[in-house]
């Protein structure tokens, strides 16, 4: 009969596949937990109140034209729901194609039974599938892995979510136009079970029988495999557990699957008593805990009381602990005899396998049967009888976390060393048995050679019989063959019995050397028996008997005591590695189908459970780095408080002063503590877990930056919180101890990189980098609708992250809390902008609030990453009040009908602009009047983005001073490229033949990244928006202008400032704020409003010299400062203004001034 997992066995492979599938779809749902969206659970009020009205569970169905009535209604929830569809859809598409997949599982087991069922394969059946070994294997792991899955979602995914994430999914995807759409089915089998996984939560009735009974699935099928799994071994387990009291342990892989599967069949749970008692005393005498293919424990429960009470009364639960207890004491005393150096040498192992092998079986038992009983996972927290099973268990078993660890170090070590011994002696096993076999055939030639009479020094008689049997001897030796092994094995024991015959009875004890020939015979003859009988099978049962994927989730428990031992002796992470290569063997179960069956899974799945296993291994190791972390801040402070700086002159009186050799051998003290710790680390090899190289200098690396980054990243949350109310600010005295908390780590951090081997700067600047990029990044979010998770961020990472805090005010992060008390501080309300000092100062007391000074601070805080990033949360700023400002203007001004026709009249009156308004003032400030309303919201959005664009050019100018200072050929070498470029470009406009930079090329972006990190730019010449044509656009701002005039005088010491303090306007923000505006449209704009601003100094002082007024008037300075200021920050020529003003009145302007 054709194997039935062979290629071109159909069933087989048909079988193999959905349980194959099956496996991936666990992994997928396991890893997907860890990305739930937190909006679905609605749990903090924030988010019940922002999205409550468009999240919906199951009940959307009963009447979806009524949710989507009430969305519509609402264009601000329309729009919300618009921007989470966008943030969310693609996650929910991949938790929908699990749940789908869910589905198609059972279907597609459902479709093969009914095959089976119709003979569609020749010659199979159900019944003949299940005589298989292979096949009844599948058949019941096909079915027990669709109940793990059900309950890994309803564990992982809590039922409100996942109706939540299904009904949105419904919403916002085509799935539900989609005819082969198979949601409704998706939707029945995953509604709400009403089951929690909170601890202290009670079970719903009948669950998980209702849950699991959604889909029906053959009646028949699901009897057979109970029976199977009844009654056979279908794993062949019980051979590598020989002694009759391990036998629970042997079948526990068949006692999760049958826990899980007999829900499936409520009928033997309620009814069939005598079934459940044949159950209990097969699988669950001694083991009332266990483990299913998720890795979470499962333990006794109303249905295996009853048939359990006889196991579980008081003595026998006392007899089984004590038992344990010795057994533990017992084998541990083994086991660090055999670890003793020196004392599992070959001849050892290979003389005492069956001994070794009994010794490893019972530690692993022990282990087992005490970490599962013991667990405070292991127990129902409902069920007060098993509270006191487990107590009891505890008091009776002495057990001691930490005893029980310590078992379970030096069995992992003990197994590690006897599994490396047996594969080098399997690998080596031909060469060493041929060798002996030489050896011995040429021993067994010299004698006959010896007994020849020919060899004169040997004093031997001739004897041509014992020539003749020697030779005969050594023919026989040499004809051994080592593919046959049970034959060869019986003649090497009948060649050693002659050997010590022939020595009997020919009396050859006389002649020493003839002696010692035929010991070193018998020798290589017994070397050959013991290296024949080394088999591949003991691994194999070694593998078997070492499983530790139950201890998946409890090993976690023992954390703290494996990170206690290290922060003890470093040197113990070598005993850790043979622990982690233990629990390594987990993996091997739910890949060795997708393996079987060439699944293209394999490496996602495997990768799944590598990346957890290696993730579990950081989190045991990272006490190292923490430890030395520990060591650095006490560092940090002899550095910066107790040690004084020598000087480079010193007068040797003051020598002592200066030794401080108290303070100094403390720091060489926790300098050495360092390197003993990054020696233990290092001392782990480079280990491969699962599919994962573990590089141990890596791991250290990694560990560090984690530290660093945790560390960091706190000192810049606590120490960048401002008080709303404080007068003054505590931005410089903050920013200054932070400046100081960053250079201790950093100096520090350099101190230690030779000690500890690694590239220290590198490593600063590339984790304090990515912190404030993430944090800008985070902070930027508020301003887009497609917001960046950090799953999609390139600056967050798993095994390094940068930890999230909980925001204190309307900021994210500290990048935006330093920016709004940036803000706060330099705010053109009450603040006053003297261009000439780079100085605020405040309006009321007139003292200095603070200057450019400041951004050096936060350079020498943040660095210039902290820089960069404060301008580009700028940038988002800026683009906001840009967005806000244009709805304002389609609100107040485009929707109004009074301020249009205000527009309309006075365009009428200035038409034609190159002309002068006659009766120029009256229709002015007529105009004004009537738009009066409009101009403080105008007002405060054109301040706000000046105020932000003079921030942006301090950042600049801090920037590109550093750059110069710091790296001078790389500011040189950039700022040359850069004109380089430039004039390729304008080149090309010129003659298109020329070359240009095509659109996959990414020289522009990147430069450009290096231009703004360095401050070659300019920020009044950024587009920050995209607009429309805006009718009256010039006009409006030339009469919000006008407007603001009368509010201002010019004062020879400090420009132009405000009439009264009360109108709160500073000049240079007006000024860069109408800069930035116009910038952003087409420049036929700015030019009709420089024309209007012409026109209105002309017609003005034409209305002045009618009148005969000798002064010029204050307006008119004012629009004429105001021309010079643009002219002077865009940088254009003089003659853009002359081509409105004539000449002589911007002269004569000058000599007012």
């Amino acid at each position: 009969m054709v194997d039935f997992l062979a290629e071109n066995n159909l069933c087989g492979q048909a079988i193999l596949r959905i349980v194959s599938c099956g496996n991936a779809i666990i992994a997928e749902l396991l890893r997907l937990s860890e990305f739930i969206p937190g909006v679905f659970r609605l749990k903090d009020k924030a988010d019940q109140q922002k999205y409550g009205d468009i999240i919906f569970d199951f009940s959307y169905f009963k009447g979806p034209e009524i949710c989507e009535g009430k969305l519509e209604a609402r264009p601000e929830l329309l729009d919300l729901d618009e921007e989470f569809r966008e943030n969310n859809i693609e996650i929910l598409t991949r938790f929908y194609l699990a749940f789908q997949s869910v589905h198609k599982y059972i279907v597609d087991l459902n479709r093969y039974l009914d095959d089976l069922n119709e003979g569609i394969y020749i010659q199979q059946t159900l019944e003949t599938v299940l005589l298989n070994e292979d096949g009844k294997q599948l058949l019941c792991e096909a079915l027990y892995l669709y109940g793990v899955m059900l309950l890994v979602i309803d564990q992982k995914i809590e039922g409100e979510v996942r109706e939540r994430m299904l009904v949105s999914y419904y919403r916002y995807s085509a799935a539900r136009s989609s005819a082969d759409s198979n949601m409704d089915d998706i939707c029945k089998l995953l509604r709400s079970t009403g089951y929690s996984s909170q601890p202290g939560a009670k079970r719903p009735p009948n669950y998980p029988e209702s849950y699991f009974s959604r889909v029906p699935i053959s009646e028949t099928f699901i009897s057979m495999v109970i029976g199977r799994l009844r009654s056979d071994d279908i794993y062949n387990q019980v051979s590598a557990y020989p002694l009759p009291e391990h036998r629970s342990t042997a079948l526990a892989t068949q006692a999760a699957m049958l826990y899980v599967i007999l829900y499936f069949d409520p009928s033997i749970l309620h009814t069939h008593q005598a079934k459940m008692r044949e159950i209990v005393d097969k699988y669950f005498p001694d083991n009332w805990v266990n483990m299913t293919a998720d890795f979470k424990l499962i333990y006794v429960d109303n249905y295996l009381m009853a048939p359990l009470t006889q196991f579980l009364s008081t003595l026998i639960v006392c007899l089984k602990a004590s038992r344990y207890a010795a057994v533990t004491e017992r084998v541990h005393a083994q086991v660090q005899q055999f670890l003793k150096e020196g004392c599992l040498r070959e001849e050892l192992v290979l003389d005492n396998i069956p001994k070794l092998m009994n010794c490893l079986r019972d530690c692993n038992v022990a282990i087992r049967w005490l970490m599962l009983h013991t667990a405070d996972l292991a127990c129902d927290p409902n069920n007060k009888r098993l509270r006191q099973i487990k107590d009891q268990i505890q008091t009776d078993s002495k057990y001691k976390p930490k005893i029980l660890f310590q078992l379970l170090l030096d069995t992992a070590q003990f197994e590690f060393i006897l599994k490396e011994m047996f594969k080098q002696m399997l690998s080596e096993k031909q060469a060493k048995w041929e060798n002996y076999k030489k050896e011995g055939s040429e021993r067994m030639t010299e004698l006959a050679d010896v007994f020849s009479g020919v060899k004169p020094l040997t004093r031997v008689e001739k004897n041509e019989n014992l020539q003749a049997w020697f030779r005969e001897i050594s023919k026989q030796i040499m004809s051994l063959n080592y593919d046959d092994s049970t034959a060869a094995g019986r003649k090497t024991v009948q060649l050693i019995q002659a050997l010590e015959e022939v020595q009997e009875f020919h009396q050859l004890e006389s002649n020493l050397q003839v002696c010692q020939f035929l010991a070193d015979t018998r020798k290589f003859l017994h070397q050959m028996i013991r290296t024949i009988n080394i088999k591949e099978e003991v691994l194999i049962t070694m593998q078997i008997v070492g499983d530790l994927s139950y201890a998946w989730q409890l090993i976690d428990s023992f954390t703290s005591i494996m990170q206690e031992s290290i922060r003890a002796n470093p040197s113990m992470v070598t005993k850790l590695r043979a622990t982690f290569l233990k629990l390594a063997s987990a993996l091997d179960l739910p890949l060795l189908r997708i393996n079987q069956a060439n699944s293209p899974d394999l490496l996602s799945v495997s990768q799944y459970y590598s990346g957890e296993l290696v993730s579990y291994v950081r989190k045991v190791l990272q006490i190292i780095p923490e430890s030395m972390f520990t060591s650095l801040l006490k560092i940090i402070k002899l550095q910066t408080h107790d040690i004084i700086e020598v000087p480079t002159r010193l007068d040797k009186e003051r020598l002592r002063d200066y030794a401080q050799l108290g303070p100094r051998y403390e720091v060489a003290k926790l300098t050495h503590a360092i390197s003993i710790f990054t020696e233990g680390i290092l001392m782990m090899k480079t280990t491969l877990v699962g599919i994962i190289k573990v590089d141990p200098k890596q791991l250290l690396e990694d560990g560090i930056r984690k530290e660093l980054v945790k560390r960091v990243a706190l000192a810049l949350h606590r120490g960048l919180i401002f008080h709303p109310r404080a007068k003054p600010s505590q931005l410089r005295p903050k920013l200054k101890d932070m400046a100081a908390t960053m250079d201790g780590y950093h100096r520090s951090f350099e101190y230690i990189q030779d000690y500890v081997n690694i590239y220290g700067l590198k490593i600063w600047q590339e984790e304090v980098s990515r912190i404030i990029n993430y944090n800008v990044e985070q902070e930027c979010n508020n301003f887009l609708r497609t917001k960046i998770q950090d799953w999609q961020s390139m600056y967050q990472s798993t095994h390094i992250p940068i930890p999230k805090f909980t925001p204190v005010d309307e900021s994210v992060t500290f990048i935006g809390r330093l920016c709004r008390e940036i803000l706060k501080i330099t705010d053109p309300k009450v603040t006053c902008y003297i261009d000439q000092m780079n100085t605020w100062y405040d309006n009321k007391t007139h003292l200095e609030v603070t200057n450019s000074r400041l951004f050096s601070e936060i350079q020498d805080t943040l660095g210039t990453f902290g820089l960069n990033g404060l301008d580009r949360l700028l940038c988002f700023m800026i683009v906001k009040e840009l967005q806000n400002f244009l709805s304002m203007f389609q609100r107040h001004i485009l929707r109004d009908r009074t301020v249009q026709e205000t527009l309309k009249a006075l365009m009428n009156a200035v038409s034609p602009v190159k002309g002068i308004v006659a009766n120029s003032s009256k229709i002015y400030s007529a105009a004004v009047a009537k738009t009066q309303k409009i101009w403080a919201a105008y007002l405060d959005a054109i301040m706000k983005v000046g105020q932000m664009q003079i921030l942006r050019q301090q950042i600049t100018n801090e920037l590109n001073y550093s750059c110069r200072f710091d790296s001078k050929h790389l500011a040189a070498a950039l700022e040359n490229l850069n004109k380089a470029v430039l004039a390729d470009i304008e080149a090309h406009y010129q003659n298109p033949s020329l070359p240009y930079p095509k659109e996959e090329n990414t020289l522009l972006y990147e430069i450009t990244a290096y231009l703004e990190a360095a401050g070659i730019r300019n920020p009044l010449n950024k587009i920050y928006i995209t607009t429309k044509r805006l009718p009256y656009f010039p006009t409006v701002n030339f009469l919000f202008l006008i407007s603001q005039l009368p509010k201002l005088q010019y004062n020879k010491n400090l420009g132009v400032v405000c009439r009264k303090p009360a109108d709160q306007i500073d000049w240079l923000p007006l000024v860069l704020g109408l800069l930035t505006l116009l910038k952003q449209f087409h420049s036929r704009y700015t030019e009709q409003f420089l024309a209007l601003i012409g026109q209105f100094i002309r017609s003005t002082m034409e209305q002045c010299t009618s009148q005969k007024i000798p002064e010029m008037p204050a307006d008119v300075v004012g629009a004429l400062m105001f021309l010079e200021d643009y002219v002077r920050y865009t940088k254009l020529p003089r003659r853009v203004v002359e081509a409105h003003v004539p000449s002589f009145i911007v002269d004569e302007f000058r000599t007012v001034l």
